[in-house]
């Protein structure tokens, strides 16, 4: 494929997400976006839009038989996964970074980092480590998945879905949030009641360093207040380089914007974790993102708040549902890597019939036969 139809296919495509953004704008509709962000948190902000978009657009046409995607892969994923994609199918063109990789190896005398030649070999006992960027001419390129409802073959190894009572909280969820909680430099403190806190579940203060949830709820409630201040300790830091409170940045966003990204954070880790996210308060666009700046306010707020929520995701030691992939993908891809790697050193170490040590003695006997 030429350098010409890349750029043509990358063109359409960055066309077809900003139509997505601005359906979703024009749907005024928050929740709907962060319901399919939770299908699919492992993949960014961009790329759902376009998955859903494209799935949309192939459920019209008949291709595919459900309405909403919910575990995608790439062709060599699923084949790694013992399924194929179904003759026909069509898949779905989303954005990959197009990072430039080279290796780095320091010097044993000066103790500087050089980068090396793409052939080059590392002297003994020098460190080497890999080193990438995105391509400053083309920091995207395009990567084709597919649904699983396109693909045929082996079951998918789901997991029980999850049974959580009324009122109750996931296993480990609060301890592992608090934990992040106290990373974050935050003591975790409880309150009474609201009223301590002026009508609100739980608050973040910046000046002694505290977050503190009301202790008259539910666990499910507290917990997800916590994932609710969690967010806001991650993404809204009003602080300068001195670690003094910075009311200038603090005002640069919106009220109304940080508490979108601070539910929509809290909406993602209780999907992830099987919570029931009907009383979730996520409000309509239009109260929080201006027409003019509408379509970049709605990307920018996604990608930071799926970003975050897999940042907080990544780090819980607990079983999580919904990321967008196969199950079992990354054991199924490594296990076929060491069946590869020990068939190939079983050939290896396998005698052969006739080597040349063998042939050269046999050919002489026959020579001396003839005589």
């Amino acid at each position: 494929m030429g350098t010409d139809d890349v750029d043509d296919r990358l063109k359409a495509v960055q066309e077809a997400l900003a139509a997505s953004v601005e359906a979703v704008f024009a749907s005024d509709d928050w929740r709907a976006a962060m319901t399919a962000a939770a299908r699919l948190h492992n993949y960014s902000f961009d790329n759902v839009l376009l998955i859903y978009a494209q799935h949309q657009a192939a459920f019209a046409d008949g291709r595919v038989t459900v309405a909403e995607p919910s575990i995608v892969a790439g062709f060599r994923q699923w084949q790694a996964m013992g399924r194929q994609v179904q003759g026909g199918q069509h898949g779905y063109k989303i954005l990959r970074p197009n990072r430039i990789q080279w290796r780095e190896t320091r010097d044993l005398g000066s103790g500087e980092w050089r980068r090396m030649a793409r052939t080059e070999r590392a002297r003994p006992g020098a460190p080497v480590r890999q080193r990438s960027r995105l391509n400053p001419n083309r920091p995207f390129d395009l990567a084709t998945v597919f649904d699983i409802s396109q693909t045929e073959g082996e079951p998918i190894p789901q997991p029980p879905a999850p049974l959580i009572l009324a009122g109750r909280a996931p296993d480990g969820l609060w301890a592992g949030l608090a934990e992040q909680v106290a990373a974050q430099g935050f003591t975790l403190c409880d309150s009474p009641s609201a009223a301590t806190l002026g009508g609100a579940n739980g608050m973040t203060n910046w000046s002694d360093m505290t977050v503190t949830i009301r202790a008259d709820m539910d666990d499910a409630a507290r917990v997800k207040t916590l994932c609710h201040e969690l967010g806001h300790a991650l993404l809204h830091d009003p602080r300068g380089e001195d670690g003094r409170v910075d009311l200038a940045a603090a005002m640069a966003v919106t009220r109304g914007s940080k508490e979108v990204e601070a539910e929509s954070v809290a909406f993602l880790i209780g999907a992830a974790h099987g919570m029931d996210t009907s009383d979730y308060s996520l409000p309509y666009i239009s109260t929080w993102a201006s027409r003019d700046e509408g379509l970049a306010t709605v990307r920018q707020t996604g990608t930071r708040v799926i970003a975050t929520a897999r940042r907080v995701l990544d780090e819980l030691p607990t079983r999580q549902w919904g990321s967008g992939q196969p199950p079992g993908l990354q054991e199924r891809i490594e296990q076929q890597g060491i069946e590869k790697q020990r068939a190939g050193q079983q050939r290896r170490e396998a005698p052969t019939l006739y080597n040349r040590r063998d042939r050269q003695p046999a050919r002489v006997a026959a020579m001396g036969v003839s005589r």
